[in-house]
């Protein structure tokens, strides 16, 4: 699987994750799905991902949008 689609995979997870937890536990919790969906923004512009670089570095193997 490339880092993409590994960061997408995460990136999706930890929204519904931060959802879940902002109607069962704290609204506080989406807090969380706004710096993600901050960070993926950004990325989409600065091609730079935080998440892509870690993965990169243990072995990832990329594909054309985090080279």
């Amino acid at each position: 699987m490339s880092i993409e689609r590994i960061v997408m995979a995460f990136a999706g997870t930890v929204i519904l994750v931060s959802l879940i937890l902002s109607q069962y536990h704290s609204v506080y919790w989406l807090f969380v799905t706004g710096f993600v969906g901050l960070n993926l923004l950004q990325a989409a512009f600065t091609r730079f991902c935080p998440l892509a670089v870690i993965l990169k570095k243990v072995g990832g193997r990329p594909g054309v949008a985090f080279e």
